[in-house]
């Protein structure tokens, strides 16, 4: 975890959350319009909030409300599935109140087991206590109906926060919603797409849970499809605390497996909104005080945004300068200027064109020369990969870097990781004091790297996933710096499990190969290509045929271990 003398912003407790329940009435509709996904009939109810609405007025919301205690006391009056906690049962039980006050929807049975119907719901007083209204007609809650799909948790800058769970149901048959006018307005219903169009048209006011949400559910087919992938784990299919950045200026934000949430985790923990994601190259962007990244001018197809260059250190210690990156004139002035000049040493993760190219002018820059640290490329790297640093790195070794005088006691240790598979000389970089992991290309934000024979090796890549996992855990690594994009993790154990992800997906698609390979055995690296990355855009299958020659190159050798 980071120091909190390294963080950005002054630390606030983010305001506490209360709990609350949301429930999603579905219906499927006659028949899907020609705009809607195909085979996508759902149709939810909506309401629209209160102008005077203390909590995101005028929107338009799914019913739901606060939880009481009273619902905790009122699992009696309810049916369960017997695989419903308690929890998700007072959770069931609050939505069903809410429903009912809200809209008039009465989700309940008879003691014979029928449907309560419009009868019912005229015999009943939406102002008076619900629980025991039901409990004197004789009326049970059809708790076990209402199922968990999602679990929201306020955003961490807001002055109001819930936590919450959505919930769904099958809107009962002939029951019609009447809004109580008071809380909520105009109930209406609407498929999932055409609400996000509406939406983005400026005429259907939505917030950001209830945007994430519709957009799931368009997914589904029928109502029934929805209940069963609900009913199939009894626990919310997603679970997510949004967090927010500046994107040209204005709020956006971001669910967990969203790319700029692991950096929004790092710069803004306690969920302040400060932190520009805009990608840039003029000048550096702060991740913590003794953290900056630049990223060079050399956006494409292989690099994303660019390549990243970290800084780390602060004008009291001087500065380790993380992948110059190419020999970029302005870029590296930049990268200069933002250490004041004083970089003590230079290291390169590994010899690509895109990382090391920069390292001796950026050397001749420096006040003193700076040491070039890395490993040496191999004799198998492409020549344009080349380099020779000026000390080679030990596996483990460390860099470290101190400050002068009793105030300025802060220091900076940088372990040196060997992880080959991307390049054989590739190394990653672990900031000891503050849990941080440079993964120069081993590990990327939003894509998988290139593993290209035979300069890269798939089980060297794999092995050394495992090293670096091992290692997030031995040094509490809660954020992961990848030489292209965002930062990746947070503080509940994202790292590892990003790394686990990575791994998991590379073993999905070498089992693809395998299959490919046994059913067409005289193919060709081309013919296997097509069925292999299907899911890749053909403008990427130059690139991706040179992991699939790393994947067929692994599995030979382990198929001819076996034999």
């Amino acid at each position: 975890m980071a120091r909190p003398k390294q963080l950005l912003h002054p630390q606030r407790e983010p305001a506490p959350t209360r709990p609350a329940a949301t429930v999603l009435l579905l219906r499927d509709a006659p028949a899907a319009s020609d705009s809607a996904p195909s085979g996508s009939s759902i149709e939810v109810l909506m309401t629209r909030r209160s102008m005077t609405a203390s909590f995101v007025p005028g929107a338009y919301v799914f019913p739901g409300g606060g939880v009481d205690a009273a619902d905790a006391l009122a699992h009696a009056q309810a049916r369960r599935r017997s695989t419903q906690s308690d929890l998700h049962l007072t959770q069931a039980i609050a939505a069903i109140r809410e429903s009912f006050e809200e809209l008039g929807v009465l989700l309940a049975r008879r003691a014979d087991g029928s449907a309560a119907d419009h009868s019912d719901f005229a015999a009943l007083d939406r102002t008076a206590a619900f629980v025991a209204q039901c409990q004197a007609r004789g009326l049970t809650l059809a708790a076990d109906e209402v199922f968990v799909l999602a679990h929201w948790i306020t955003d961490r800058d807001l002055p109001r926060r819930f936590d919450v769970p959505f919930l769904v149901a099958r809107m009962p048959e002939d029951q019609t919603p009447v809004a109580d006018e008071s809380e909520q307005f105009e109930p209406v219903w609407v498929r999932p797409f055409d609400a996000l169009a509406r939406h983005k048209a400026g005429e259907f006011f939505i917030i950001f849970p209830t945007i994430r949400t519709l957009e799931r559910l368009q997914n589904y087919a029928t109502v029934d499809a929805v209940l069963q992938a609900c009913a199939a784990t009894e626990q919310p299919l997603w679970t997510c605390c949004p967090r927010a950045g500046l994107l040209a200026g204005h709020e956006t934000r971001y669910m967990e497996h969203e790319q700029p949430y692991g950096e929004l985790a790092l710069v803004c923990p306690d969920g302040q909104i400060a932190h520009p994601l805009d990608w840039q190259s003029e000048q550096p962007v702060a991740l913590l005080k003794n953290v900056l990244r630049l990223t060079a001018p050399n956006p494409g197809a292989m690099t994303g945004p660019g390549t990243n260059s970290y800084l780390v250190g602060d004008p009291h210690t001087g500065y380790i300068a993380i992948d110059p990156g190419p020999a970029d004139p302005e870029h590296l002035e930049k990268l200069w200027r933002a250490a004041g000049g004083d970089i003590r040493m230079i290291v390169c993760t590994h010899s690509h064109p895109d990382h090391a190219p920069g390292a001796k002018p950026l050397q001749a820059m420096c006040k003193t020369q700076a040491l070039i640290l890395g490993l040496p490329s191999a004799p198998t790297a492409r020549q344009n990969s080349e380099f020779r640093p000026d000390q080679s790195l030990q596996n483990q070794e460390l860099l470290r870097l101190e400050g002068q005088g009793p105030e300025c006691s802060l220091t900076h240790t940088l372990m040196v990781i060997h992880t080959p598979g991307h390049a054989a000389n590739h190394l990653c970089l672990v900031l000891l004091e503050d849990g941080l992991l440079f993964s120069g290309d081993h590990i990327l934000n939003g894509s998988t790297t290139v593993v290209d024979p035979p300069d890269g090796d798939m089980t060297a890549y794999l092995n050394s996933l495992d090293v670096l996992r091992a290692a997030c855990t031995e040094h509490r690594i809660e954020f992961i710096l990848p030489a292209h994009g965002y930062v990746i993790g947070g503080y509940s154990g994202e790292a590892v499990a990003a790394i686990a992800q990575l791994k998991a997906h590379r073993l999905k698609r070498e089992a693809k190969i395998l299959k490919v390979m046994q059913t067409r055995p005289q193919g060709t690296l081309d013919d296997w290509l097509a069925e292999v990355y299907d899911d890749v855009p053909p403008r990427m299958w130059p690139v991706a045929k040179r992991s699939l020659m790393a994947h067929v190159a692994r599995i030979e050798v382990n198929l001819s271990l076996n034999d």
